[in-house]
């Protein structure tokens, strides 16, 4: 079992489950591209991996602490930005949650109380916030980042109170080397006319396009280029460190590509990860990436013909799950996970346990379905909370076409017994 000390951020969006019920797909789907699309560079370049991305949430380790409350900064400040000019049902305000301590490191995943507490954290902070523990204030460089205590909490299902500190508002001075001077309770109210934490963390990126100021935002706000999107310039010499060190070793799928709502998340990895593509995972992007249903069947052609010269039955059933989840058919895809659990391939049962998180509620009952068949002890801790919690679309009451993944998730935990 590999351990390691890091620390870990969650993020997502305020208020993202209520705007599920009232945008169309495409709409939802455009919402998470753009919110996607903003923040990967910026975890990218304070030196975080992504471990994660569901529906609107993301989960990304770090190795050192005082980098990861940086990108906090650096992502509100980037969203200030953009929301400047975005459209009202269009504005992205993120929560900002940060942990650190000893994990369980597996392929693609963290576990241990560490995880749990960022989490819980996560569920108290506000939106346009950075949160971390008081174990993240010992360990960072207090000289780089400035802090308020906002007080000590009791979090679900952890024992004793957590005191979890955030970052105060700007404006900050800044002298040489980046020391931060902030006095207590001279804290400035939220202001329409600066970023809310100066542009501390985005400063670091000068020259870049992830630097500088409210001009970014109309731009971002046009969509019509995802270089302009993303933070241009940063983006390109992402894409120029990924190109000059081809020989890096390939990472697992499953670390690199999430789906998430019937769509694909394309994670743009740099800064140390390398990702090297086979050409059905190649050809799997072409398919995500197409702009048109029409495009997306015309290229999927091309993809099965590659999936299927796969030799490996875990590996072949796990392609075409991910391919089924391009191709905005995730129903389709947990039964090709399920072959793929039953062949031994690991990164086929967490994508399986991922989408008991899934914003569609009928993917939920059918992965909690598979998931007690299969009999995957691993998917305890997830069939419990869903038994717990439920997840947007729920219509238990409804005759014919209701829906009650609360319920699947119950039965599934029966027949994992005890």
């Amino acid at each position: 079992m590999k351990t390691a000390n890091l620390a870990i951020a969650f993020t997502d969006i305020q208020g993202f489950t209520e705007r599920t019920s009232r945008q169309t797909l495409e709409e939802n789907q455009r919402l998470l591209k753009v919110h996607h699309d903003l923040l990967t560079p910026i975890f990218k370049a304070f030196g975080g991996r992504i471990i994660k991305s569901i529906g609107d949430a993301f989960l990304v380790t770090f190795e050192s602490p005082t980098q990861a409350v940086l990108s906090g900064m650096a992502i509100q400040d980037r969203l200030w930005q953009y929301n400047r000019s975005a459209q009202e049902a269009e504005r992205l305000d993120v929560r900002v949650a940060i942990n650190v301590g000893e994990v369980r490191v597996e392929s693609n995943d963290v576990f241990g109380e560490p995880v749990n507490i960022a989490s819980r954290v996560e569920s108290i902070a506000e939106a346009g916030e950075v949160y971390f523990t008081e174990a993240v204030y010992l360990a960072m460089n207090k000289a780089e980042v400035p802090s308020h205590e906002v007080g000590a909490f009791e979090l679900k299902g952890i024992p004793g109170k957590i005191r979890v500190f955030r970052v105060p508002r700007a404006p900050y001075r800044v002298e040489v080397p980046s020391v931060v001077h902030v006095s207590p309770g001279a804290e400035s109210p939220v202001s329409n006319e600066q970023p809310p934490f100066g542009n501390l963390a985005l400063s670091r990126f000068s020259g870049s396009s992830l630097a500088q100021g409210p001009d970014f935002a109309a731009t971002a706000a046009a969509l019509g280029s995802r270089a302009a999107s993303v933070g241009g310039q940063l983006v390109e010499r992402t894409r120029t460190i990924i190109q000059s060190v081809k020989a890096a070793p390939r990472f697992p799928l499953a670390s690199r590509k999430l789906m998430v709502g019937g769509g694909v998340l394309a994670l743009v990895l740099g800064m140390g990860f390398v990702l090297r593509d086979s050409a059905a995972e190649n050809a799997i992007d072409d398919v995500a990436d197409a702009s048109s249903k029409e495009e997306k069947l015309k290229l999927a052609v091309e993809a099965r013909k590659l999936i299927d010269a796969e030799k490996a039955p875990g590996e072949k059933a796990w392609l075409h799950g991910q391919l089924a989840e391009a191709l905005e058919a995730p129903n389709q895809a947990v039964g090709h996970y399920r072959s793929g659990v039953k062949a031994g391939h690991g990164d086929s049962k967490d994508r399986l346990i991922e989408l008991l998180e899934h914003p569609d509620c009928r993917v939920r009952v059918t992965a909690a379905e598979e998931l007690g068949d299969l009999k995957v002890a691993s998917a305890r801790g997830e069939l419990e909370d869903l038994a717990e919690d439920g997840g947007p679309g729920e219509e238990p009451g409804a005759l014919f076409f209701g829906c009650d993944s609360r319920k699947a998730a119950k039965k599934a935990l029966e027949r994992l017994g005890h």
